[in-house]
């Protein structure tokens, strides 16, 4: 299923969508925490994101699993196996930290908007909940880098 698209292989299509919004994501489930003005303008875009992203992110991952299983059967050199593997181990790293900025920034929504019921919290706790979405989103932009990078390294590697 995600081994090819139109002929071409999955994961090379699918990786773009997820260096985009993987950063989208952090960058506006940040502003939506950090600028409470914002947050009805935001509100939509981090909603939609934090359902999309991880979804876009999961579908590169098993692209990426079913590219590798295909390079695997292939007489590819040990160190860029080892490359592709160590590219595969940031790839999974950035679908969960990618799942918990989601998550998280689904529950500062809920707890922020004035749509959903919740009982009135302090004002603390959306502020905690901002520093763990800041925090997640960081630490995704720097996965989706080295991931990124490593995959580049394992293609264009010596040939540049």
């Amino acid at each position: 299923m995600f081994k090819e698209i139109n002929g071409l292989p999955g994961h090379i299509l699918v990786i773009h969508a997820a260096v985009v919004f993987v950063p989208l994501l952090a960058l506006l489930a940040s502003a939506y925490g950090l600028v409470p003005r914002w947050r009805p303008r935001l509100a939509w875009a981090v909603a939609i994101l934090s359902v999309v992203t991880p979804v876009i992110t999961w579908v590169a991952t098993e692209s990426g699993e079913a590219f590798e299983e295909f390079l695997k059967g292939k007489n590819y050199p040990p160190q860029l196996l080892a490359k592709i593997e160590e590219h595969s181990e940031y790839g999974d790293t950035t679908l969960w930290l990618t799942v918990g900025l989601a998550v998280a920034a689904l529950v500062l929504l809920a707890l922020t908007s004035d749509r959903v019921r919740t009982p009135r919290l302090p004002s603390w706790v959306s502020w905690l909940l901002t520093g763990v979405i800041v925090v997640l989103g960081v630490f995704a932009l720097i996965y989706v880098v080295l991931t990124g990078d490593t995959g580049a390294q394992s293609v264009w590697g010596n040939t540049l």
